[in-house]
């Protein structure tokens, strides 16, 4: 396994394509006291066709945006007790809450509450085990089902991006990866490592550009950058399945505050964005590692896949987004 936090990746020079999850392997999670959960669920398993028996419901507070362990606990048992052996990973249909005291809801989910993923200050915390990994099946190689929100800013918003998951399948877009510097020097953590993914062999054209904001560009189908907020997302024409996000401290906490929440690049057209939920620093093997999700992605793994095995430390930050979304996925015979 690749050392936790390099760049450097162990499967990016794999020429064989990935064995991509299939909807039979997602477990979806509704919670049946928020009505955004139970329309979205059963938007998103009857698009995707995902077994009745895969569909866990579930009781959380609504509104909250951070929930006690006591209140999640007695849901993770449920989901852990009620899925089939065979589901790998998680779709977490809600907006709210995205956060379990330290922990993001999403890291909570995936390894249950466990402090050692928590930080208090600017320290490390515990290496995720498929960072990077080349297992298929998380929970049968690992014990563990990498989950992602189904989150938007109203059902129309969160039924847009699953809509654009669908559209991204087997697509193969002839699109392009930017890689911003910019000149916020804090938040720019991860632009020293850009040189790993512009190096990569992959279908998509991998671009660094010495900018604070991208604009007037109609082939996204990947945007990395470290900001506050990032201007000009308007002027962009993110292509479907397109993954997005910006390093900075608070990105993931989705239902408002003074930086740019990850929903914004959703709606702006992205398909998975990733956000802390809390302050992390701006230790790089806290965020997505771009190398290592443009190759996955580009191999043919879904959403959920090649982005949680971008992230060595993902405990304090939230994924978001279509989990199954393939455009390099090959079509079905």
């Amino acid at each position: 396994m690749c050392a936790a936090g390099l760049a450097t990746s162990c499967g990016l020079a794999a020429p064989h394509r990935a064995a991509a999850l299939e909807a039979r392997e997602l477990g979806v999670v509704v919670n049946t006291a928020d009505p955004y959960s139970v329309e979205i669920g059963d938007y998103y398993v009857r698009r995707r066709g995902i077994p009745r028996a895969n569909v866990v419901f579930v009781t959380l507070p609504v509104g909250h945006g951070e929930i006690s362990r006591a209140a999640f606990e007695p849901a993770r048992a449920q989901v852990q007790a009620g899925l089939p052996r065979s589901v790998q990973a998680l779709a977490l249909a809600w907006t709210t809450p995205y956060r379990v005291e330290c922990l993001s809801v999403t890291t909570a989910f995936a390894f249950g509450f466990d402090p050692a993923f928590c930080a208090e200050g600017c320290r490390r915390t515990r290496a995720s085990p498929y960072f990077d990994s080349p297992s298929a099946a998380p929970f049968r190689d690992l014990g563990l089902r990498p989950a992602m929100l189904l989150a938007g800013s109203s059902v129309a918003e969160g039924k847009a991006l699953i809509d654009r998951g669908m559209t991204a399948d087997s697509s193969f877009p002839s699109g392009t990866a930017y890689l911003l510097s910019t000149s916020d020097r804090a938040r720019n953590a991860r632009a020293s490592r850009y040189a790993l993914a512009t190096a990569l062999d992959v279908p998509v054209r991998v671009r660094r550009v010495d900018a604070d904001a991208l604009r007037d560009r109609h082939d996204v189908l990947f945007y990395f950058t470290g900001a506050v907020s990032v201007a000009g997302l308007d002027t962009l024409r993110f292509l479907p399945g397109a993954i997005a996000d910006h390093l900075t401290s608070t990105g993931g906490v989705l239902d408002g505050h003074d930086q740019m929440s990850v929903l914004r690049w959703l709606e702006a057209g992205a398909t998975a964005s990733y956000g802390a939920v809390m302050e992390p620093c701006n230790f790089p093997a806290k965020f997505p590692q771009p190398a290592v999700v443009i190759a996955r992605y580009a191999r043919g793994e879904t959403a959920i896949e090649a982005y949680w095995k971008s992230v060595a430390w993902p405990g304090q930050g939230v994924f978001v987004g279509e989990p199954l979304a393939a455009p390099f996925r090959p079509r079905a015979r």
